[in-house]
């Protein structure tokens, strides 16, 4: 528009259902250039994208995965749905929920099965969603929310905040802010869910 004003003239865009950029690219270089076989463009190696399920095709349940790198806490188990503590905010996963790679911060995992609702404390990790309603939850820890006793929290989050009062390094200091962190989502946690 601001061309437009400057120059009186106007630019046409093509629009979606029109010639594509590609095409317009390829009729110009083959007048330019009729005895030269054009250089591919980054849309020659794009695949179309899959149409989106129909709504009849969206399984009732979500397949989850529950990883960390020393267990398999649970592998392929089908639930109604899985909350996770993403950096972004708690993020619900439903069946057919759209693709997405979320990663993890200290907090509750809820894993929703029937009238079941069954909580994880995880450290960190990344939740891979498919568009094929399985979930994938890479954790570095997970614990059952059950195994957590508040007391022992508690004291550790007290040792960690007396070790930032002395850190003396920037390395103590972030180690103890990390120790902190960690324990303060845990309290919080384990305060939750009963």
């Amino acid at each position: 528009m601001l061309s437009r004003a400057i120059t009186g003239v106007s630019h046409h865009r093509p629009l979606s259902t029109e010639a594509s950029s590609d095409e317009l690219f390829m009729a110009a270089w083959r007048r330019i250039m009729p005895n030269m076989d054009p250089p591919k463009t980054p849309l020659s190696f794009m695949h179309p994208r899959p149409n989106a399920p129909s709504l009849d095709a969206i399984p009732s349940k979500l397949t989850v995965n529950l990883l960390s790198p020393y267990s398999s806490l649970f592998f392929n188990k089908q639930v109604d749905m899985v909350s996770v503590p993403a950096t972004s905010g708690q993020m619900g996963i439903l069946p057919g929920h759209i693709s997405s790679i979320s990663e993890l911060k200290p907090g509750l995992l809820s894993v929703h099965e029937e009238h079941r609702m069954t909580k994880y404390f995880i450290s960190s990790g990344f939740a891979f969603v498919h568009s094929n309603s399985i979930t994938d939850i890479i954790a570095i820890e997970a614990v059952p929310i059950e195994q957590i006793d508040p007391s022992c929290v508690l004291k550790r989050l007290e040792e960690f905040n007396q070790k930032l009062n002395s850190a003396s390094t920037d390395m103590e200091t972030a180690e103890a802010r990390v120790g902190i962190d960690v324990l303060t989502a845990l309290h919080s946690a384990s305060l939750n869910s009963k």
